[in-house]
């Protein structure tokens, strides 16, 4: 079975390991994700999956302002000791995750915080759009699939792509912050305003 690069980056966002690790994985396992997984749980590479069970309850409340004082974050990230969460590395990840929240408006963390409802709304609207533009009938929910893929790049923090280095997502970040630090990291919520808006979360 071929290994596509979006299956590569789909084991790395979920294991923190290396792109070459993550290949070797896949062709190892034949394209299956989840033997690949286990393959590079059994080699220890999957370092911030096997953290990610760990309970992270120190961490840091993170306050932002940008454009004198026209936007404000607050975000809370969250480590498992009191040591990691006082360290430079730490706080400078909490700093850009709220540049971040500033700069590109997520309205969530997680994908699976979105309502469902939504969902179908993207859904519907994406199809319309493809039947009103004559696309076939058959490619239709690959379309609608496609713009639903973007509304969770664009709303979703975890997915979206980070502002200083827009070829990893903000869960590579943290994967890679995770492995470094050697502890279990959780963005644990977020509150972002907008001078004469309504807030975002």
């Amino acid at each position: 079975m071929a290994i596509t690069t979006e299956m590569i980056k789909q084991l790395r966002e979920a294991t923190g390991a290396g792109v070459l690790d993550c290949r070797k994985a896949l062709e190892k396992a034949d394209g299956d994700f989840n033997k690949a997984l286990e393959f590079l749980r059994e080699k220890g590479l999957a370092l911030a999956a096997k953290r990610a069970e760990r309970t992270a309850s120190e961490g840091i409340v993170e306050l932002y302002s940008h454009g004198q004082g026209r936007v404000g974050v607050m975000v809370e990230v969250n480590s498992e000791t009191d040591f990691v969460a006082r360290s430079d590395a730490f706080r400078t990840l909490a700093h850009e995750i709220a540049l971040q929240i500033a700069a590109a408006s997520p309205l969530y963390i997680h994908e699976e915080e979105i309502p469902a409802e939504v969902i179908e709304t993207e859904t519907r609207i994406a199809t319309v759009k493809a039947k009103e533009e004559g696309k076939p009938e058959a490619i239709l929910p690959r379309i609608a699939e496609g713009a639903v893929n973007k509304y969770k790049n664009e709303t979703v923090l975890l997915r979206q792509a980070y502002i200083r280095d827009e070829s990893i997502t903000i869960q590579q970040l943290l994967n890679q912050n995770v492995a470094s630090l050697g502890e279990n990291i959780i963005i644990r919520r977020f509150v972002r305003w907008a001078l004469g808006e309504n807030s975002e979360r």
